[in-house]
């Protein structure tokens, strides 16, 4: 089965918003096994919107459609293709009543152009918009399914969860179950990565493997196909064992997790504390860390040290580590681990310090990182980092790094 998503909206041209809508389609519709081969981004122009359509149709058998359903002169999606389909536009009264309902609730007078938004095409499948007043449509014409969401993702996305994608397995019969896994890896470029992989990808069929590169780590997801839901995950379970074969030791987590919950995951089983001392990253570990629920059984505090003085006052640095090797060494980033784990009496302290950018600092070039890690019962160590990126992606960066290397050390203990 293979689809085109038509996303409406001069917004999107203009690049006022980004095509979100598209991403989150692509993704579920592989879930159940359609192919997306070609994203389309359309104006709020109707003769432009029905070349993009003839177009899609000879291409694809599903044409999903996101935007254009409002309530204004510009919302000209289920208009046009009511025109191409030569089908009409009713009205749905449950929409209506709940376009009713709505303006009642907030003591407004409705405007007539609202009922617009209540208009559907004629012998199609409505599809309840619970987060918004617009419903969307699901209808075949010849040998093409056509569904027409919202533009909103707060709509949109809701709307296709509970009830697009269920009509579109139930509609287009589909038969296969469909399983994705997807593995997280830190440490290792895409293109490492894909070369160490490149005889399992090239020789994939069923399941298939896809490396992706994402803020500055890797994934991999995996999909399996098959008529059995056991054997498809089976089949997921042996491909995942041939890949960490390969670069297991870049391996972190799967699926929507993060190197800082799979961190805290590992801080929570082995029953310890931690403190942290943060010049570069401004508390960005910290910030990331108390964004997670149930951190404050393990983050006892920390603090913010970004001038030379602040190092000494709230650190307790020597002043002559600081002279004789300077703010971004080894020295430093040791003593600011050891001294944070001291003072607030943890288990562990950690900490960053070094050259954010986009300037060098002590003559060390900008991306140039030190991270301390200081446990109770065994020698603190220091890693160095060498980044090349924005200022803001190097203090995003030495947190992940932060974090990995912590696993790693809390692995070996």
């Amino acid at each position: 089965m293979n689809a085109e998503i038509i996303a409406v909206g001069t917004e999107l041209l203009l690049g006022q918003i980004a095509n979100t809508n598209a991403q989150f389609l692509s993704a579920q519709l592989a879930e159940v096994g359609v192919n997306v081969f070609h994203h389309t981004v359309v104006g709020d122009n109707p003769s432009r919107l029905k070349k993009a359509i003839i177009q899609a149709e000879e291409r694809a058998n599903l044409i999903i459609f996101t935007g254009g359903l409002g309530p204004t002169k510009d919302d000209l999606t289920k208009e046009t293709i009511a025109q191409h389909l030569d089908k009409q536009l009713i009205t749905d009264q449950v929409a209506m009543q709940t376009i009713l309902d709505y303006f009642d609730k907030i003591g407004k007078v409705m405007t007539a152009n609202n009922k617009k938004q209540a208009l559907v095409l004629e012998g199609g499948h409505v599809l309840p918009n619970e987060h918004g007043m617009a419903p969307g449509m699901f209808v075949k014409s010849a040998n093409t399914y056509f569904m027409l969401l919202p533009g909103p993702p707060h709509e949109m996305q809701p709307m296709f969860r509970n009830y697009g994608r269920p009509t579109i397995e139930a509609k287009m019969g589909t038969t296969e179950k469909i399983e994705s896994l997807v593995l997280r890896y830190f440490g290792i470029g895409e293109a490492e990565l894909a070369e160490k992989l490149s005889d399992i990808i090239d020789a994939q069929t069923n399941p298939t493997v896809a490396p992706l590169a994402g803020d500055g780590e890797v994934t991999v997801r995996i999909t399996a196909r098959h008529q059995q839901e056991d054997t498809a995950r089976r089949m997921l379970v042996e491909m995942e064992n041939k890949i960490n074969e390969l670069v297991g030791e870049y391996f972190y987590g799967y699926d929507e997790t993060s190197l800082m919950r799979e961190l805290l995951k590992k801080l929570e089983e082995e029953g310890v504390t931690i403190a942290a001392a943060e010049s570069l990253t401004g508390g960005l570990f910290q910030s990331d860390m108390t964004a997670v629920v149930g951190v404050s059984t393990m983050l006892i505090g920390g603090v913010v040290c970004y001038s030379n003085e602040s190092k000494m006052k709230l650190c307790n640095v020597k002043e002559e580590t600081i002279n004789q090797y300077g703010v971004v060494s080894e020295q430093c980033a040791l003593e600011l681990a050891d001294n944070i784990r001291t003072m607030l009496g943890t288990d562990i302290g950690i900490s960053f310090t070094g050259a954010a950018g986009p300037d060098s600092l002590e003559g060390n070039p900008a991306g140039t990182v030190w991270i301390g890690i200081s446990f109770k019962e065994r020698q603190s160590k220091a890693y160095l980092l060498k980044l090349a990126g924005s200022r803001n992606g190097n203090r995003k960066r030495s947190v992940k790094y932060g974090c990995y290397y912590l696993l790693q050390e809390l692995k070996q203990k």
